[in-house]
């Protein structure tokens, strides 16, 4: 008898504490600036930079959100940890952002994070830099399986403001970083296959140029092969 009711305490213990587990935050969704997109400022600061408004819907479990902004040509980056969703930030005219939002909570060390989204602040410039392309497929990190022909198809995205991309240059190696260029393609083209090996991590970035010589770089990522 005794024992019997030693295992219902440990049971329901162990729903008790089931039932407190604290939720991870979920990842908000981004919604301004739009991605791939120029923004609008609400108001000039100096003659070099103006105020940006930026706007994420409520996740689920979350306390606080960390607004990462980090200026694509100089990896500076601001942060501004708040709980709402909606921000300002004061950047530098005519330069291109990334943006992500990061979710937590204090009753877990787990965080989610958004999606990256990328947008230009406007100045005084009639040219366009090309946003990084966007590595689509292979996700970073992930593991991949080869075709019939031991080949993966690497894909990416690509966006211009003034909407001229000419070239993709493809970099892909079993090194880090990926020195070796597998393939110039055209503008139009955002894909490419590659033979490949098994239990083998590779390395891939893209390089976008534009039709005024202006070039952009993906960032390397890596996948291994099964």
């Amino acid at each position: 008898m005794r024992l019997i009711i030693v295992y219902i305490v440990c049971a329901l213990f162990f729903v008790g504490c089931k039932k407190d587990s604290p939720k991870a935050p979920e990842a908000a969704t981004l919604v301004a600036p739009a991605k791939n997109s120029e923004c609008t400022p609400l108001q000039s600061d100096n003659g070099t930079s103006s105020v940006v408004r930026f706007n994420w819907l409520a996740s689920d479990h979350t306390e606080t959100y960390e607004l990462q902004v980090t200026n694509l040509e100089t990896g500076t980056v601001h942060n501004k940890i708040t709980s709402n969703t909606v921000e300002t930030l004061s950047l530098s005219k005519g330069a291109a952002f990334s943006w992500v939002v990061i979710s937590s909570n204090s009753k877990t060390n787990k965080t989610a994070s958004s999606g990256s989204w990328f947008f230009y602040n406007p100045g005084t410039e009639t040219s366009y830099v090309p946003f990084p392309a966007e590595i689509l497929n292979p996700e970073p990190g992930a593991t991949v399986f080869r075709d019939i022909n031991n080949e993966v198809t690497l894909n990416w995205s690509g966006a211009d403001l003034d909407d001229d991309v000419v070239q993709y240059d493809v970099y892909f190696s079993t090194e880090n970083p990926p020195e070796e260029l597998l393939a110039s393609v055209n503008g139009n083209i955002e894909a490419r296959s590659v033979s490949v090996e098994h239990d083998t991590v590779y390395y891939w970035r893209v390089v976008t140029t534009d039709s005024e010589g202006n070039t952009s770089d993906s960032g390397i990522v890596d996948f291994r092969c099964h």
